[in-house]
């Protein structure tokens, strides 16, 4: 069921188009709720610069690594971050000055990820991004990232917006992925297009002859671009899902597989594991256009 609607949401085929019509009057009533809290909400002003990396799309925009490559440009940065997939509520302190305080099952995959990936930086997930906003500033934060902070219209930031390279669905959800109306793009102070102002790279670590790609991210056939042909079978979770050791020891021998491909924000669940895996690992090639915008607001704050 999961896949169908990920392939409604993000590469509709003939037979989809029945449910989209359907639902298309919930969309629009959806997408006009969402349009009517952004233009009416009171934004929070606070004494630092925030940035906010975020996207219209849900999942896959390529904003966790995009924000760990901008958090890598400042001294005294803190990254503010819901924190999803995590088995914990509230308020955690994932990491301080790059030392990490929590475990993956408290902070989430992508939060740990990027705890793991900024030794200079700190990290906070919390459903309530001025709590977390105010603790980074006590702790002296200069500088404040906001993980998909785009729909978080009551505070007042420096909105990035990520816009995937092909996009065949822009109808608001539950027709479509979209968060809201794809023209309120306009409200974002940098659009940042995959394929013109960024691209992706990737790179291998300890591959082998026969791996069992194994993932839990949203739309997992973007990796069939990337992958070697030693790939035997995949098998993929659902976003965010965690794993469970001896079921992947079965599938590996189900498969004949040597060794497990996974991606880093898969490898931070596996850190007890006794597996044989290879990584692979997304960083973004990025225009320095888009970093001295980001620059220029932060040195003008």
């Amino acid at each position: 069921m999961i896949a169908f609607f990920e392939k409604m949401f993000f590469n509709p085929s003939w037979y989809h188009y029945f449910l989209i019509v359907l639902l298309l009057p919930f969309s629009l009533l959806y997408g006009t709720l969402m349009f009517l809290r952004r233009v009416f909400t009171t934004r929070q002003h606070f004494s630092l610069p925030i940035i906010s990396v975020g996207n219209l799309v849900v999942g896959g925009a390529g904003k966790t690594p995009f924000v760990i490559a901008l958090a890598k440009k400042y001294s005294d940065v803190t990254v503010i971050s819901r924190g999803y997939g995590r088995k914990s509520q509230g308020l955690v302190e994932v990491s301080a000055r790059g030392q990490v305080l929590s475990v993956v099952e408290e902070s989430g995959d992508e939060a740990m990820l990027m705890a793991c990936s900024l030794p200079n930086a700190s990290v906070i997930v919390s459903e309530e991004r001025e709590l977390a906003i105010e603790l980074a500033m006590r702790k002296g934060a200069k500088v404040i990232i906001l993980d998909d902070g785009f729909n978080r219209v009551n505070i007042q930031k420096f909105e990035i917006l990520l816009e995937p390279a092909k996009i065949k669905n822009y109808f608001p959800f539950p027709s479509g992925a979209f968060r809201e109306f794809f023209w309120t793009k306009v409200y974002a102070d940098l659009v940042v297009k995959e394929n013109r102002d960024f691209k992706r790279l990737v790179h291998f670590e300890n591959l082998s002859e026969k791996m069992l790609l194994v993932t839990a991210i949203s739309q997992p056939e973007r990796l069939d671009a990337f992958l070697p042909e030693d790939v035997v079978a995949k098998v993929y979770r659902e976003d965010h899902a965690y794993f469970d050791e001896k079921t992947l020891v079965k599938e590996m021998k189900t498969y004949g597989a040597d060794r497990l491909l996974v991606t880093e924000k898969d490898l931070v669940k596996m850190q007890d594991f006794d597996l044989p895996l290879a990584v692979m690992k997304l960083e973004l090639e990025i225009d320095d256009s888009v970093f001295d915008a980001i620059d220029a607001y932060v040195k003008a704050f």
